[in-house]
């Protein structure tokens, strides 16, 4: 299909930087105006079904798998058969897209790397952009980086050990205010997409690979339907052959836990797995009960691991269906990051690492996310021994597996209450993470672990939830606004004397401090706490 004229619509409203020219070509924003004008409207039609939906779950405090696609759920189907290059994907790592980290992601060892536009990088124009040229530069084989600190070079590996990239574009509910089409903003998703598509679709399959994805925050399998439309759409455009695009959809939200099968079956032709999130699952579980009562009420995050029971219905209900449906089932994160100064620390990680691994490779997944090269050989050792040599396991079909609705919303089957100390780390994560975000940076290694958006979104949910559940800790302390100011202002006096007053006052703390009480306390629950902060995002 020949390209029409470039829109005399697209406005690009930011400074100029370097080598943009090369990302926002007249092509390239005639294709994402086209994605907007074609799909915008669906995009925001289907935003407004899932207020609709959660109004619905605030009434019955229940969900059920849909009666209206029982069809799909019985019927006889499978997925595309997977490309060599997502065959094996035993080791996942995760990470946002600047120079350094493109170089070592790529280099890790890893089958695959999640380029990651969403929840590991804060959308400043300079990180959309620039990423995506990154991208480009590495397909090219024209990347590399010297650390102005330490002086240490990066370059890439020869291709045959390079991981094959996913790329990660924002999901659903986020704007992108810097490029505008008539009149209004474009969709961070179309954008992300509609740039890395119609740069690298032809450059990946000349590689002996493709324009593959991970799909965030996805809450029903509409929406799935409307990425498969795009995919259709896009693939005509430039095209490329029906069927090139691979998408993996990440199961992070509670509804779509119900919907796994037709996510699948929608995007048929496309999909290439699901994925077992955890962070953004559990933020999914507070939004959308919160106001269910003390059965919905979560403990301190880090109490609810993978082996809770309405986790472990979510996480086996989810490798059976991916086997069933002939699609890859990826497990969750390993957060951990290593210490070059603690090696007792890190045995004592490694070990937690390697069990949560091995769970994940005996239970049935076909791979699973690390957020550090050291995890690589962790995990790689974990899925090695029960893989060997087969590239995955889609064979183990887990037919031994029966959830019913109810299991993935017992909440109340986990051992584990609400700790005041749960609360101080809720408030000391929270307000860490969101100074970072706001100074452009997504992934943010903080007391030991890797945190990204999703970790700020549970935080702050939970200590909403809390509060309007009128939660009383262990030493008697009840959940309050009051008592979580008084953390949030011990916190602040905390940083303060840790960094230094220069230091301080270069950061973005009190904001970061504002910002947190308000998407905690507010009586109006923000959706996504990324909503207000984009408001306040420089550049």
């Amino acid at each position: 299909m020949s390209a029409p004229a470039p829109s005399p619509l697209a406005i690009v409203d930011a400074e100029p930087l370097p080598r943009q020219d090369e990302v926002l070509t007249d092509a390239a924003l005639a294709f994402v105006a086209e994605l907007h004008r074609r799909f915008a409207p669906r995009r925001a039609e289907l935003l407004a079904r899932r207020g609709e939906r959660r109004a619905e779950i605030a009434r019955t405090s229940t969900l059920d798998f849909l009666p209206d696609t029982a069809q799909v759920r019985e019927g006889d189907w499978k997925v595309a058969p997977a490309p060599a290059a997502l065959n094996d994907r035993r080791v996942e790592i995760t990470g946002p897209t600047d120079r350094k980290m493109t170089i070592n992601a790529l280099n890790s060892g890893a089958k695959v790397w999640l380029a990651d536009f969403e929840d590991a990088s804060a959308p400043t124009w300079e990180n959309v952009v620039l990423g995506q040229l990154n991208l480009i530069d590495a397909y090219e084989r024209r990347i590399d980086f010297t650390d102005p600190r330490t002086g240490k070079a990066y370059a890439l590996k020869p291709a045959e050990q390079l991981a094959t990239v996913v790329m990660r574009p924002r999901g659903w509910h986020l704007e992108e205010r810097h490029l505008r089409f008539e009149g209004g903003p474009a969709s961070g998703s179309l954008v992300d997409f509609g740039l890395y598509f119609f740069h690298n679709a032809q450059r990946l399959i000349d590689l002996g690979k493709g324009p593959y994805f991970y799909l965030p925050k996805t809450e029903s399998h509409l929406e799935a339907r409307l990425w498969n439309d795009i995919f259709v759409f896009a693939q005509d455009y430039v095209g490329i052959p029906q069927g090139t695009v691979r998408a993996t959809v990440l199961i992070e939200t509670i509804t779509a836990a119900y919907e796994m099968e037709e996510i699948l079956f929608e995007l048929k032709g496309h999909a290439s797995g699901l994925n077992a999130g955890r962070w953004d699952y559990l933020f999914s579980i507070v939004k959308n009960f919160r106001d269910g009562g003390e059965k919905f009420v979560l403990p301190d995050r880090n109490a609810v691991t993978m082996t809770a029971p309405f986790m472990r219905a979510y996480t086996e209900l989810l490798v059976r269906t991916c086997h069933k449906r002939g699609a890859h089932a990826i497990g969750g994160m390993a957060a951990f990051i290593p210490s070059r100064k603690d090696a007792e620390a890190n045995r004592v990680a490694f070990e937690k690492v390697k069990a949560d691994k091995d769970r994940e490779a005996h239970d049935g997944f076909d791979g699973s996310w690390v957020a550090h090269p050291d995890l690589v050989p962790i995990a790689m050792a974990s899925f090695d021994a029960v893989l060997g040599e087969k590239p995955n396991q889609k064979d183990r079909l887990r037919e031994d597996v029966a959830v019913a609705p109810g299991d993935l919303i017992a909440i109340d089957s986990l051992d584990a209450r609400p700790t005041y100390e749960g609360l101080r780390n809720a408030v000391q994560v929270g307000i860490r993470y969101i100074e970072a975000w706001l100074r452009g940076l997504g992934a943010v290694g903080i007391f030991g672990l890797m945190e990204d958006a999703a970790t700020a979104e549970i935080s702050r949910s939970q200590i909403w939830q809390w509060i309007n559940a009128g939660v009383v800790f262990e030493n008697g302390e009840r959940a309050t606004a009051e008592l979580t100011r008084a953390f949030a202002a011990e916190e602040l006096a905390a940083i303060r004397a840790e960094a230094g007053e220069e230091a301080f006052a270069a950061g973005k703390w009190q904001q970061a401090h504002d910002l947190f009480l308000q998407v905690s306390l507010d009586a109006d629950y923000a959706d996504f706490l990324t909503l207000p902060a984009y408001d306040q995002l420089t550049g």
